[in-house]
């Protein structure tokens, strides 16, 4: 089939629309980014602190800031984004896509997956009990707040003790609404100790490590949630924070290999994956890290489509790279190769390819949900963990 776009890119979010800028910016024809929701920029739209844009525009920004500069960029580059249009299915460069108008069918030389990551919810994390109002994850929190200027409630309990969740906690104080504490399975929280005093520290939210959350009680209402240990907090709002999982159903569907663990696909260091023509870039495929990395992504991953266009060129196999635990999983992006740990250990990190030992990070403490980087090896094979 002759295809009528050269670049379909599924969503909007910062690494969809950079490597659209960047398409662009190389002289490829065509490109369409197709985006669900009715406002183009991802989750940084509703993200109203600063923190944005680092790594990729040198300078920092606020979320809204961030999404709107990047959207504008890429109409003044003259992508073409369709908003309220959701990708249903792909195979190879067809793409079904649904909307206000109906469905329709595009065809494509390159198909770029950018649909980022998200939180696990409360139904995902199996947390019994009632199911009243009140039940939040970060995200929806922030829409809540940022976007709709609602109220969510008067006193709160975060499940999760990451970046993301004293981010909640701040987001919840400037809501009015007091946090009661914080809970994590884990034996520690797993933040930098600035950003921990900044929020946490600042607001007197205790935080109770080796617990979760066992009930929730409430009928209309969040009453309280009552912890593993047995103790019962008061409460009218529950926060579920981080837990990330891509968000990998349409790439799961259209039958690329997964990793296990991350549920991300499979890429290698161009964030080729195993379909001819088909590239998974930012979130989807290293859950979860920061909006200029991902933006990063998308300005790496167009020479690669460039490539592909031009010379059709592909890979004969795309292999994940091997990890051994403690080490959860392992992925490509701009920045190197980016992993994550399972649990609190103390060691170092071999980086091989093939048989060869090529790098060897310094002895230190690994943090589990935290994103780290062996940067300048993003060709290596294996990553393990040595004591």
């Amino acid at each position: 089939m002759t295809p009528d776009v050269d670049v379909a890119i599924v969503g909007a979010g910062p690494a969809g629309l950079s490597a659209a800028i960047e398409l662009r910016r190389r002289g490829v024809g065509r490109v369409v980014v197709l985006e669900r929701e009715q406002v183009a920029g991802g989750i940084p739209r509703h993200t109203a602190h600063l923190g944005y844009g680092a790594r990729d525009l040198h300078r920092m920004t606020t979320g809204p800031r961030y999404a709107a500069l990047l959207t504008r960029r890429a109409e003044k580059a003259g992508v073409e984004i369709q908003l309220g249009r959701s990708v249903q299915s792909f195979v190879g460069g067809q793409l079904f896509t649904t909307g206000a108008s109906g469905q329709s069918q595009i065809q494509a030389h390159a198909v770029v997956l950018a649909t980022g990551v998200r939180e696990r919810p409360r139904a995902a994390r199996l947390v019994p009990g009632d199911r009243p109002a009140g039940v939040l994850t970060t995200g929806s929190l922030q829409q809540f707040t940022t976007l709709h200027h609602q109220r969510v409630g008067t006193r709160a309990v975060v499940v999760g003790a990451e970046h993301v969740s004293f981010s909640a906690v701040l987001t919840l104080a400037h809501a009015g609404c007091k946090v009661a504490a914080m809970v994590t399975a884990l034996p520690r929280h797993q933040t930098y100790a600035p950003l921990r005093i900044a929020t946490a520290g600042r607001h007197r939210v205790p935080i109770h490590t080796g617990v979760t959350v066992a009930e929730i009680v409430g009928r209309s209402r969040v009453e309280a949630v009552v912890l593993t240990d047995g103790r019962r907090i008061e409460c009218d709002t529950i926060v579920f924070t981080g837990d990330w999982i891509p968000d990998h159903e349409l790439a799961r569907s259209a039958g690329l290999p997964m990793l296990s663990i991350a549920k991300s696909p499979i890429i290698d260091d161009g964030w080729h994956t195993e379909q001819s023509g088909v590239f998974a870039i930012g979130n989807l495929v290293h859950p979860a890290e920061t909006a200029d990395v991902c933006a990063l992504d998308g300005r790496a991953v167009a020479e690669h489509v460039m490539d592909w266009l031009t010379l059709g060129r592909w890979p004969a196999a795309v292999a994940p790279i091997n990890v051994s635990s403690p080490i959860a999983w392992a992925a490509a992006s701009s920045v190197g190769v980016t992993f994550r740990v399972e649990q609190f250990v103390t060691g170092s990190i071999e980086v091989s390819s093939g048989s060869e030992v090529r790098h060897r990070t310094k002895r230190k403490q690994w943090i589990p949900n935290r994103a780290y980087h062996v940067k300048g090896f993003t060709d290596c094979s294996e990553l393990r963990f040595r004591r």
